[in-house]
């Protein structure tokens, strides 16, 4: 991706970035960011002289026809690591295991903790599975990472980016390992999650939100179909008014006829 895209996407975009020397020349680490835009995944590798590994979900690789041939071997090709999402805790265990394993290779794992895409832009509850775990089953340092207007060049649902600058800020090194080997307890988790969420949105300047992405969906879909609903009840109360008026204008006709 490097060569074959990454040089044209910072020609063409000339993304601007912050932080670059927190990067380390060489080791693990685990890249922790923000989710904006399906971009992101494309713009941070570019910026970077190391490679990567980045999770993705299990469809991306299994999709039908021509067009998931593709996808699977673009995925494949720039080395992202399918997770089955399937099952109750299928997302969050796989991620770990492959994050460890990238980890363990001395390589870099990109991780996003809110689990999905933010849907307003906004920055949401980071999940306490994939990114605590991973940094504290290997003590590898966290870098928080901030993306910086990829949802305005990709927006949800939109195939053909807008031409404009993102940015990129890349945080210190977050050290963990004085909860080394405390990966199963809870508290423990969710207080290392809450305290990389935190520099992100320092570095980022979003709004907070404590509520999981997930959850901020579904209340956007419910209030959408609740919008819908109420526009479709609106218009069929206006259709029986008019038909109930034009009812009452016939037979106000046939009255004077008969008169």
């Amino acid at each position: 991706m490097k060569f074959s895209i990454g040089g044209s996407l910072k020609l063409a975009f000339r993304p601007w970035v912050e932080g670059l020397e927190n990067i380390p020349a060489e080791g693990p680490a685990i890249l922790a960011s923000n989710h904006l835009s399906f971009s992101d995944s494309f713009f941070l590798p570019a910026v970077l002289d190391r490679k990567v590994t980045f999770i993705a979900k299990a469809e991306y690789f299994t999709s039908p026809g021509v067009k998931g041939k593709l996808t699977a071997a673009f995925f494949k090709g720039v080395g992202q690591l399918p997770v089955d999402r399937s099952g109750a805790r299928g997302a969050g265990e796989a991620a770990i295991k492959s994050g460890i394993e990238v980890i363990e290779r001395g390589e870099l794992f990109g991780i996003y903790p809110e689990g999905t895409r933010s849907p307003d832009g906004r920055l949401y509850r980071g999940k306490p599975g994939g990114l605590a775990r991973v940094a504290l089953a290997t003590g590898a340092p966290v870098i928080p990472v901030a993306m910086i207007n990829t949802e305005k060049i990709q927006p949800p649902g939109k195939v053909i980016p807008k031409l404009m600058r993102p940015g990129i800020r890349i945080g210190k090194p977050l050290d963990f390992s004085r909860y080394h080997g405390m990966d199963g307890d809870r508290f423990i988790l969710r207080s290392v999650t809450d305290e990389v969420m935190y520099e992100i949105m320092k570095l980022s300047g979003q709004e907070y939100v404590d509520i999981y992405a997930t959850a901020a969906k579904r209340q956007i879909a419910d209030a959408e179909k609740a919008a819908k609903d109420a526009e479709k009840a609106a218009k069929a109360d206006k259709s029986a008014d008019k038909s109930a008026d034009k009812s009452a204008d016939k037979s106000g006709d046939k009255g004077d006829g008969a008169a």
